[in-house]
C-alpha cells in the first residue's frame, strides 16, 4: 500500500494544489453550524436540517420567526421571503465540487491508466407558495483527461438535474398527501436498488410523478419514473424510451430505528446479461431494517425478484446485511463495521432461467470509492472502521473480500455490464480490495477528502483476462450550503 500511495500521489501533486482553492464532497450529510448567539433562558434552541443530497427534503421554514435564527452566514439564503404573506419564500443554495481520480490498472489492465478532473455545480431555488412549491436545481458538470473520452457519469455539460412541482394536502390532523410531478432525484433506504448515484459527476435523476403519504409513523411512496440519460451537449438530457421503474415504498419508523416494505417493478427493452439479450420485465419484493442504540447499529435488506427475461423466468435474490459498534469512549472513538452481501447469479447461460440479480439503479460508489464490481453474482464480506482523530476530522481503514456467487455466470461492473463471463474459469475467487480514507470538515460547508485504493486481483480474474492490480488516488473538495 506505501508504494502504491507514492506512485499515485507524485503525478498527482500537482493537480492536487490546483484542485484545493476550490474543492471537496461532503460524502455525508452535514448540519449547518449554529453559529453565534445565546438563546434566552428556557428557549429551545432550533436546530438547521441535514443537508442532504437531494436537497428538496430540507424544511428551513422555522427561520420566518427571527427567534430562531442563529446568525449563521448561511440563514440570509435559506428564508427569502416574497412580499407580507405568510408561507410565501424561496430557499436557494450550491454545491460546487471538484474531484481528481488517478488510476493504475485500470480495470485490471483492460482499460488505460489515466488521471482526470470532474467538476460539477449544483445550485438550486426552491419556491414555497402556501402547500405549493416548485423546485429548480441545474447541474453544470464537465470533465478533462477522461481516456478515451468522457463518458455519461463523467459529464452533462448545463442541464437540467431537478425540475418538479408539487402540492401538499392535509387530509386530517394525522395524516397528509404530497403529489409531485417532473423530475428529481430518488433515493430509498440505503440506496441498494435506487439512489442518487452521488459519488460520479452526473447524478442520476428520473422523469415521472410519485405520490407521498404520511401518517404518523408511516410514510408511503407511489411512483412511476423514467431514468434520465445525459447527453454530451447542454440541455439535451432525455429520459429513457426503453426503461421505466415504478413501485410502492413504505417506512415504518421506531424508537430505535425502522422498516421498510417495498415492492418495485422495472421494464427494459434492451437488457443483457451473460445469458444474452432481451426484454426485461423484473418484479422485486424487499424488506429492510435498520436502527441504533446503546453504540450499536445495524441494518439488514433481504430482496426477492422474479418476472420475464427473453421470454425466460427470472429468478434471483439478495441479502446484505451490517452490524456495527460505536466506542465513543475509547481514543478515537472508533467505529467498526462489518457487512456482508451476496447477489444471486446466474446457473448456466444455457438453461431456461435467468439466476442474475439485478440492482437496478444503486449508489454510486457501491463498495467504496474504488468499485470495480457491481452488487451482480457477487459475494462480498468488509469489514472496516472509522476514527475520530479530531472533532472533524475522520480516518476510514476498509478491506473488502469478493467471491463469485455462481460459477456458471460472470461479473458485472456498476450499471450492470458484463465485466468477464464465467465459461473462462471455475474459480470463485475474484479479489480484495483495500483503502485509506481521510475526510475533513473544514467548517460547516466546507470538507476536504483524501481516498488511496488497491485492488488484487483473485483467481478469476488472473484465468479470464489481463490482472494487474488496480490502483486509485481520490482527491476531492466540496463546497455547499
Amino acid at each position: 500500500m506505501r508504494g502504491l500511495i507514492r506512485r499515485l500521489a507524485v503525478p498527482a501533486l500537482g493537480t492536487a494544489i490546483a484542485c484545493l482553492p476550490a474543492m471537496t464532497v461532503a460524502r455525508q450529510a452535514t448540519t449547518a453550524d449554529s453559529g453565534s448567539a445565546a438563546a434566552p433562558a428556557g428557549y429551545a434552541p432550533w436546530h438547521a436540517p441535514v443537508l442532504t443530497t437531494e436537497r428538496y427534503n430540507e424544511d428551513w421554514s422555522l427561520l420566518a420567526d427571527p427567534a430562531t435564527r442563529s446568525g449563521h452566514w448561511t440563514e440570509a439564503f435559506k428564508y427569502l421571503p416574497l412580499g407580507t404573506a405568510p408561507g410565501v419564500y424561496l430557499t436557494t443554495g450550491v454545491e460546487l465540487r471538484v474531484r481528481y481520480e488517478r488510476y493504475r490498472g485500470n480495470v485490471w489492465g483492460s482499460a488505460p491508466d489515466e488521471g482526470y478532473v470532474w467538476k460539477r455545480a449544483l445550485p438550486y431555488v426552491d419556491a414555497h407558495v402556501g402547500s405549493a412549491r416548485v423546485f429548480v436545481q441545474p447541474i453544470l458538470a464537465y470533465a478533462s483527461g477522461v481516456k478515451p473520452s468522457a463518458g455519461p457519469i463523467d459529464r452533462t455539460g448545463a442541464d437540467l438535474l431537478q425540475g418538479f412541482a408539487d402540492t401538499l394536502f392535509q387530509l386530517d390532523a394525522n395524516t397528509s398527501l404530497r403529489l409531485r410531478a417532473g423530475r428529481e432525484l430518488l433515493s430509498f433506504g440505503s440506496e441498494r436498488l435506487i439512489g442518487t448515484r452521488y459519488g460520479p459527476n452526473v447524478l442520476l435523476a428520473f422523469d415521472g410523478g410519485r405520490a407521498i403519504v404520511h401518517r404518523g409513523a408511516l410514510t408511503a411512496n407511489v411512483f412511476y419514473v423514467r431514468p434520465v440519460e445525459p447527453g454530451p451537449h447542454a440541455f439535451d438530457d432525455r429520459h429513457s424510451p426503453t426503461r421505466a421503474l415504478w413501485g410502492l415504498y413504505t417506512t415504518r419508523a421506531f424508537a430505535a430505528g425502522g422498516l421498510d416494505l417495498y415492492y418495485l417493478g422495472y421494464r427494459n427493452d434492451h437488457a443483457a446479461f451473460e445469458q444474452g439479450q432481451g426484454r426485461e420485465q423484473r418484479h422485486t419484493l424487499g424488506s429492510r431494517m435498520f436502527g441504533a442504540t446503546d453504540g450499536w447499529h445495524w441494518n439488514l435488506e433481504g430482496m426477492l425478484q422474479g418476472g420475464r427475461f427473453a421470454d425466460l423466468p427470472i429468478r434471483a435474490w439478495s441479502l446484505a446485511t451490517e452490524f456495527g459498534r460505536s466506542l465513543a469512549t475509547v481514543t478515537f472513538a472508533p467505529d467498526i463495521t462489518v457487512r456482508a452481501d451476496v447477489a444471486s447469479g446466474d446457473r448456466s447461460p444455457h438453461d431456461h432461467r435467468l439466476g442474475t440479480f439485478n440492482a437496478l439503479f444503486p449508489k454510486g460508489k457501491y463498495f467504496g470509492e474504488l468499485s470495480p464490481i457491481g452488487p451482480y453474482n457477487i459475494v462480498n464480506l468488509q469489514p472496516g472502521v472509522t476514527f475520530t482523530l479530531l472533532p472533524r476530522l475522520q480516518l476510514g481503514l476498509l478491506t473488502t473480500l469478493y467471491w463469485r456467487q455462481s460459477r456458471g455466470d460472470g461479473i458485472y461492473d456498476m450499471p450492470g455490464h458484463l465485466l468477464r463471463a464465467g465459461n473462462g474459469s471455475g474459480a470463485r475467487w475474484v479479489g480484495r480490495e483495500t483503502e485509506l480514507s481521510i475526510e475533513w470538515q473544514a467548517s460547516a460547508e466546507l470538507t476536504l477528502a483524501a481516498s488511496v485504493s488497491e485492488f488484487r486481483p483473485g483467481a478469476f480474474i488472473r484465468q479470464t483476462g489481463p490482472a494487474r492490480r488496480i490502483g486509485m488516488l481520490g482527491l476531492e473538495t466540496n463546497f455547499r450550503f
